[in-house]
């Protein structure tokens, strides 16, 4: 019968390199971290027949896989056996605090969303002051923020500053705009189109600041308007046309001269990626921090595909694919100036 005696020996784990173990042997079995092992000591003239003291040496280590499965990773001298459960705890612990904070979030944004008092928005009956540079901007980078507004009783005006006549299709566009519009619930009377040789679609022309804000502004106390609505400082594109309004926009409320109570909102402009992948957009928007945020059910995405699909001297092979997978078409996420 063989003695217990502690041990520290290396053992070659099967598949898993070697690692140092720790624990005892009794009666020609090594018990370590759950796993016994099965063991032959090499017999020495001096021990006698094959005693097991401290320091004899083995001739060969088995598995005898008593257990359900091997250790999961190398043990240590210093973790004495332990196995490393912490890491696993550690990294559940942290995904349960990520999925939280999300879950979260969302609800947040769904509060605001159901009251836009909340969200610093006007409330319902409130007039909302679409301004884009070129037919098809409403519903290629606008229509969420178009159809979010309907849905929380706003009424929307449209003011379009070019007939986008730079291929010479003006007129064609001007009826394509109207058509889209219609589809996404914003009347005729509510549209305003300007044909003006002073802010031609071009994104080789600097429109002027001044004159783009005193029409803005004329416009704005006319409809007697509560919130504007257009491009960031970036115009999503990079269009200079868009770019223009955000300037004008700005000038406006930088200089105090928006009417008492008159907001703007900004399109966030995104990156590449984020703006023809929505799927992987969605968790990064609903996560990142803005002040409005607009989702579009699906109902509702179908109506801004219809409403681009009115664009049809646009619907070039590209803007079928920005169709399938722009963020644009089913998410616009905005701030407030």
């Amino acid at each position: 019968m063989l003695g217990r005696t502690e041990f520290g020996l290396t053992l070659p784990y099967t598949g898993a390199g070697t690692g140092f173990c720790h624990g005892y042997i009794k009666d020609e079995t090594a018990q370590c971290g759950g796993v016994s092992f099965h063991v032959r000591p090499r017999v020495s003239p001096f021990s006698g027949h094959g005693a097991l003291n401290r320091g004899t040496q083995f001739q060969r280590v088995q598995f005898s896989r008593r257990s359900p499965s091997p250790p999961p990773a190398f043990l240590t001298a210093q973790a004495r056996c332990h196995l490393p459960g912490m890491e696993v705890v550690g990294l559940v612990c942290v995904a349960v605090a990520v999925l939280t904070w999300g879950f979260l979030r969302v609800r947040d944004l769904a509060e605001r969303m159901r009251s836009p008092e909340q969200a610093g928005l006007p409330g319902a009956g409130s007039r909302a002051l679409l301004v884009i540079a070129h037919p098809d901007d409403e519903a290629m980078f606008f229509a969420p923020t178009v159809l979010g507004l309907a849905r929380l009783e706003q009424r929307v005006f449209l003011l379009c500053f070019s007939t986008g006549n730079y291929y010479n299709q003006g007129e064609i566009r001007r009826k394509e705009l109207l058509q889209s519009c219609d589809v996404l619930g914003i009347p005729p009377p509510n549209v305003t189109i300007i044909d003006n040789s002073e802010f031609p679609d071009d994104p080789g022309v600097q429109w002027d600041t001044e004159r783009v804000a005193n029409t803005l502004l004329q416009h704005i106390n006319i409809n007697d308007i509560n919130l504007v609505v257009t491009f960031d400082a970036e115009g999503v594109s990079g269009h200079s046309n868009h770019i223009a309004l955000y300037k004008a926009v700005r000038a406006l409320h930088s200089e105090g001269k928006l009417p008492k109570g008159c907001s703007v909102l900004t399109l966030q402009s995104v990156n590449v990626l984020r703006k023809y992948l929505y799927f992987l957009d969605l968790p990064w928007s609903l996560l990142s921090p803005q002040d409005v945020l607009f989702m579009l059910t699906s109902q509702e995405v179908a109506r801004a595909k219809k409403a681009m699909s009115c664009h049809h001297s646009q619907l070039l092979w590209f803007r079928r694919l920005y169709i399938i997978f722009s963020r644009y078409m089913r998410i616009n996420s905005l701030q407030f100036l």
